[in-house]
């Protein structure tokens, strides 16, 4: 029995809410396992599919959720005016799976989004809604949010930019912080600290730098502190993982947070490494970084 749409729409919300709690506690990064356990109404309502990039819950009219994996093998992209493309599964347009994704573009109803980051685990954006429909193409227009959604038609320079700066801000940095933190294991790298909602995923190359991509091996995972200290030159980090502290913080006397909190790490290695050695930190980014420390201090 397909459900009506208020009940549709009382289970995306409370979807979209399951989804959001789990990635502010986690770095941002739900695994297939919590997807799967979503209870909706004493039901359990699967929020991945097994094998395909949608999914479309048998009691719902419309997909639910939609997912995008880097390395599969369709095309999706962010496009010239800045609004990011969902490409349909193999197949006829609007037919067979696709044609649950043709109908929550008709009724306009939020999805999840999932960005794969490693094999069953991902990143979450929603809510998520398709505007426009290119069955040429054989693709959606997605829009972030409802002022992205707002100015779709929007014909302007300046807010084609507005749009694109809009989803690297809502779709490509917080996967960049969910690839950090997977691989620091939600650890400050400095600290060690593991509560996800106090940590963020610092650029060595800041990203308005032409060369500050969004790569795990140009990011740290820093709590908020450190993070802070690191951007402002209070600390910094060398290219072989030991911390320094700037000669003048070192001197001062302010307190146990001061002491405990930054001085103590002065001279001592990184606590908290990615295992696998091509996302460890750039050393020649480091360098780089560390130099303008040095200059600073």
């Amino acid at each position: 029995m397909i459900w009506d749409g208020e009940r549709d729409a009382e289970l995306r919300a409370a979807a979209i809410a399951y989804v959001r709690r789990i990635t502010d506690s986690s770095g941002g990064v739900i695994a297939r396992h919590e997807l799967e356990a979503f209870v909706f109404d004493g039901q359990q309502i699967k929020l991945v599919d097994q094998s395909r990039g949608i999914r479309n819950p048998a009691q719902l009219p419309a997909t639910l959720t939609i997912l995008t994996n880097p390395a599969g093998p369709y095309d999706d992209s962010v496009a010239a005016d800045g609004f990011p493309r969902y490409s349909i599964r193999s197949g006829d347009w609007a037919q067979g799976d696709n044609r649950k994704l043709q109908a929550a573009f008709e009724r306009e109803v939020p999805l999840i989004w999932l960005q794969t980051i490693t094999p069953g685990r991902f990143v979450v954006t929603a809510p998520v809604f398709l505007v426009d429909a290119d069955p040429v193409a054989g693709n959606y227009t997605v829009t972030l949010d409802n002022e992205m959604r707002l100015g779709f038609k929007a014909p302007t320079r300046l807010e084609a930019a507005y749009a694109q700066a809009l989803v690297k801000r809502r779709l490509h940095q917080p996967a960049f912080r969910a690839r950090v933190m997977d691989a620091y294991r939600v650890r400050c790298a400095i600290c060690a600290l593991r509560h996800g909602s106090l940590l963020d995923a610092a650029h060595i190359t800041p990203d308005a730098h032409v060369r500050g991509t969004p790569e795990v091996s140009n990011g740290l995972a820093l709590c908020k502190i450190h993070h802070a200290a690191f951007d402002s030159d209070v600390l910094g980090i060398r290219p072989d993982y030991v911390v320094q502290v700037a000669t003048d913080v070192l001197a001062e006397k302010d307190g146990p947070m001061l002491e405990y909190g930054l001085q103590a790490f002065h001279g001592h290695s990184l606590r908290e490494i990615p295992q696998r050695k091509e996302l460890r930190p750039d050393r020649g980014r480091l360098e780089e970084r560390f130099a303008l420390f040095r200059a600073a201090s």
